[in-house]
């Protein structure tokens, strides 16, 4: 049932959210993984995603954790703000 629920609440957040800038890009895929690419440097980190309310908890697959908040439709993550495409 936990799993269930988790993908619910990750559902309308999954697939690509990036900066303005286009540099810094989050790929929210199906099965709460991510793939975060950095300029060229595509897939430079990877790793598991949970989503509680607007709220998501990042873990690399280093160990390395980070969150963020989604708010109206934006992304703030580590200082940074993204924004989903279409």
């Amino acid at each position: 049932m936990e799993t269930k629920q988790a993908m619910q609440e990750s559902k309308e957040y999954i697939g690509m959210w990036m900066t303005a800038d286009g540099y810094i890009r989050h790929n929210l895929l199906p099965g709460n993984r991510y793939d975060e690419a950095r300029g060229k440097r595509e897939s430079a980190y990877q790793g598991s995603y949970k989503v509680t309310g607007n709220h998501i908890d990042y873990k690399d697959d280093t160990g390395f954790t980070a969150d963020g908040e989604f708010r109206d439709g934006i992304l703030y993550h580590a200082g940074m703000v993204l924004y989903k495409q279409k």
